[in-house]
C-alpha cells in the first residue's frame, strides 16, 4: 500500500458533522481522508437555521465555505466517492473502499447521515423543503401563529402535535387513518385545541411549493399553511453494520465517550446517532469525535514509542458523568 493511500483517519460523509471533524482533525496534524457522495439529507432545504453565525445560510453556501476553510489544511484530502465497504483487519486498521481506490486508515468516522421518508400523501414532494418539514426548530419561527398540520401516527402523532404547541396555536393533527392513540391523548389535544383528523388523505393544494390545502377522502378540504411530518428515516449507509457497530432503540448507532462506537477505532457523529439533529449539534458532536479520534491517536504513538508495542486505544462506552473536562 502506498503512503498516499495510509490515513490517520477517514471520515464517512460532509454535512456539518465531518466538516467539523475534519476542521478538527485537520488542526491537529492528522491525515485525513473525507469522503462525501454529495447528496446531503437537506437537498430540498433553502435555508440553515438555528446555528449561530449561519441562520438563514442556503446549504449550498453552507458546504462551500466549509470547504474553503478545508483547504487551507494540505492534510485534508477529499474525495467525491461513495464508501461502498470497509473492514477491520488484524492489526486493528481499516480498509477501506472508496469509490474504486482502497485505502488503510487507523480511525473511521461514520457521519453519513439519515434519510427522511415522506408521508404516502400523494403529491407532498414537489411541497417538500418549501412548505412541509420534518423539524419545527428549524422552520417553525417563520410559521409562528401560522395555520399549521403535523402529520404523524400513534404516540409520534401525539409528539408532533405537542412540539408545535411551541410556535402555534392552530394545529390540525391528520393521521391518514386511524390514530391508534388512546382516549386520553385523544383529551390532551382537544384541550390543547389541536384538532384531529383521520380520514385518509387524498392530495396536497398549493402552487410554488406553498402549500394551501389539504384535501380528504370524504370531499373535506383544510386549508393549511404547511406541514410537519414525523415519520421514520433511515441511515444512509450499512457501513455501520457491516462493521458490527452496536444500535439503540431508536435505530441509531449506540455511542459513548467521545462518540466511539462498541467497535474499537470506530466513531460517529450526527443524524446517525438519531439524538438531537440540529445542524448545529452535528457540527458539534464532529467536533467532539474529532477530540476522542485524536487523543487515542495520540495516546497509541506515545505508548508505541515509549514501550515498542502497538496498541489500540478507544474511549469507553460508559462515560462516568462525573468525569472531569478533557483538553488533551
Amino acid at each position: 500500500m502506498k503512503r498516499k493511500d495510509m490515513f490517520d483517519v477517514v471520515i464517512v460523509g460532509a454535512g456539518p458533522a465531518g466538516l467539523s471533524a475534519a476542521l478538527v482533525l485537520g488542526r491537529a496534524c492528522r491525515k485525513v481522508l473525507l469522503c462525501d457522495n454529495e447528496t446531503p439529507r437537506n437537498w430540498a432545504s433553502k435555508a440553515i437555521y438555528g446555528f449561530l453565525t449561519r441562520d438563514g445560510m442556503t446549504p449550498a453556501d453552507f458546504r462551500e465555505a466549509a470547504r474553503v476553510e478545508l483547504q487551507r489544511y494540505p492534510n485534508i484530502c477529499r474525495a467525491k466517492a461513495e464508501v461502498s465497504d470497509a473492514k477491520r483487519l488484524a492489526d486493528g486498521t481499516f480498509a477501506i473502499r472508496a469509490g474504486r481506490r482502497t485505502v488503510i486508515s487507523r480511525k473511521v468516522l461514520i457521519a453519513t447521515g439519515v434519510l427522511d421518508k415522506l408521508p404516502a400523501i400523494p403529491g407532498i414532494e414537489s411541497f417538500f423543503g418549501t412548505s412541509v418539514f420534518q423539524c419545527p426548530y428549524c422552520d417553525g419561527w417563520e410559521l409562528r401563529g401560522a395555520r399549521v398540520a403535523v402529520y404523524g401516527k400513534a404516540r409520534s402523532a401525539l409528539e408532533i402535535a405537542r412540539s408545535l404547541t411551541g410556535w402555534t396555536d392552530d394545529i390540525a393533527l391528520c393521521t391518514n387513518g386511524r390514530a391508534g392513540l388512546s382516549d386520553g391523548d385523544k383529551l390532551r389535544l382537544h384541550r390543547n385545541n389541536v384538532r384531529l383528523f383521520e380520514q385518509p388523505i387524498t392530495g396536497l393544494h398549493g402552487a410554488g411549493g406553498k402549500l394551501e390545502a389539504i384535501e380528504f377522502q370524504d370531499g373535506a378540504v383544510l386549508e393549511r399553511s404547511a406541514l410537519f411530518f414525523d415519520t421514520a428515516c433511515m441511515g444512509r449507509s450499512q457501513l455501520a453494520v457491516s462493521l458490527g457497530c452496536q444500535f439503540n432503540r431508536r435505530g441509531g448507532i449506540r455511542c459513548g465517550q467521545y462518540e466511539a462506537t462498541s467497535v474499537a477505532g470506530v466513531f460517529v457523529a450526527g443524524n446517525v446517532i438519531k439524538d438531537v439533529q440540529l445542524s448545529i449539534v452535528a457540527a458539534g458532536e464532529g467536533a467532539r469525535a474529532a477530540f476522542g479520534i485524536n487523543r487515542a491517536l495520540i495516546r497509541e504513538n506515545f505508548e508505541r514509542r515509549a514501550l515498542g508495542v502497538p496498541r489500540i486505544e478507544h474511549p469507553s462506552m460508559t462515560p462516568s458523568p462525573t468525569e472531569q473536562p478533557q483538553t488533551h
